[in-house]
């Protein structure tokens, strides 16, 4: 076990190392990661992304007794691959129980498009795919609508890319989409990522954002749901979503990624912010710094050289755990007082008030 201690800073994150590796099963053998993550008492449920030898994903499923031990692991995908919107992988999910279903979030790949469906249970071992539940609408129809808000340049910067990389005709990317895990005003909240900044949506069912009309209304006015703008310098390319909310007291803990580029290569770290408890649209505070970045082995070389990319919590104790995908191979953990964040991120953060 590695501490680190964080210049300026009275964090102290402890990085525990890699708990799940690749296995020799096909589905998972080359490399797994990006865990959704739900804690029940002394146990943690892991669904993560589990890619095999072609590139292809889907979900597999461990469960393990406190913060680290491993004690169930199937050896064939919990979530597979089904629907040709999914062709190509079943990625990066997380989860959260409302009421009493569990709801899972995942990006579903065509091998062009990648685009956020969901499936609930009610006892995390039989899973109902719903389908799509955001825009399906190109980014050359989108750019016209962002164009009539006036965004900032760097929207049209990743429209430019997406299209170069994937076509004229490509979708809207849509990951990092997470689910808060209660109801707020009687609405479900959900914040999600179109790049370059994280936004929020709120919503009375789901049949409601799997409708393209829905979604064109919202994007009209595209800035107005926007909590975080990129702005630091280890978020000089983009921020995205990591785990699902954290319930504090006064707060929402969020526990993001946020993507450094420079000429040589790009880093992505985990950082965290504060959003106001009764109105999650109205951002509080963050660090100005990384919470944790990629410094060990199995963080530096991987799929992705220097990644660090949190996806899910659990409290044990006073302690917060984060569960991360670590260089797009493995799934590692670090954790952090929980108390002693928000206090850091109160304290030393510039505070935005709205």
């Amino acid at each position: 076990m590695k501490k680190t201690s964080l210049k300026n800073s009275e964090i102290k994150v402890k990085k525990l190392g890699v708990i799940l590796a690749p296995t020799k099963n096909r589905f998972e053998n080359r490399a797994v990661l990006n865990p959704g993550v739900f804690q029940d008492k002394d146990y943690v449920h892991i669904f993560y992304r589990a890619v095999d030898k072609r590139n292809n994903s889907s979900i597999g499923y461990a469960k393990l007794k406190g913060p680290t031990k491993v004690i169930e692991r199937w050896e064939k995908p919990i979530i597979r691959r089904e629907y040709p919107y999914e062709r190509k992988g079943c990625e990066d999910p997380r989860i959260v129980k409302i009421g009493g279903l569990f709801y899972l979030t995942y990006v579903a790949h065509d091998g062009k498009n990648a685009v956020t469906a969901y499936a609930v249970s009610r006892d995390l071992k039989k899973f109902d795919k719903k389908g799509v539940i955001t825009p399906r609408l190109t980014y050359d129809y989108v750019g016209r609508l962002f164009r009539k808000e006036k965004l900032k340049d760097r929207y049209f910067m990743f429209e430019s890319f997406y299209e170069e990389y994937a076509g004229k005709d490509v979708y809207l990317w849509e990951k990092d989409v997470i689910l808060f895990p209660k109801k707020i005003k009687g609405q479900f909240a959900m914040l999600h990522r179109i790049l370059p900044d994280v936004q929020i949506v709120n919503f009375k069912s789901f049949k409601q954002i799997g409708n393209n009309r829905f979604w064109v209304k919202y994007l009209k006015h595209l800035s107005k749901h926007v909590v975080m703008e990129n702005k630091y310098w280890f978020e000089s390319r983009n921020i995205g979503g990591g785990a699902p909310p954290v319930e504090t007291k006064k707060y929402w803990l969020l526990i993001y990624h946020a993507v450094e580029e420079i000429n040589k290569n790009r880093t992505y770290h985990a950082a965290a912010a504060l959003v106001k408890k009764s109105d999650p649209a109205k951002y509080v505070a963050r660090l100005h710094y990384p919470l944790f970045s990629p410094e060990e082995k199995y963080e530096k070389k991987g799929l992705v050289a220097n990644v660090v990319f949190p996806t899910g919590t659990a409290i044990f104790g006073k302690d917060l755990y984060i569960y991360y995908g670590a260089a797009d191979k493995h799934i590692a953990v670090a954790k952090v007082n929980l108390n002693g964040l928000i206090k850091e991120i109160l304290k030393k953060a510039r505070i935005h008030m709205n």
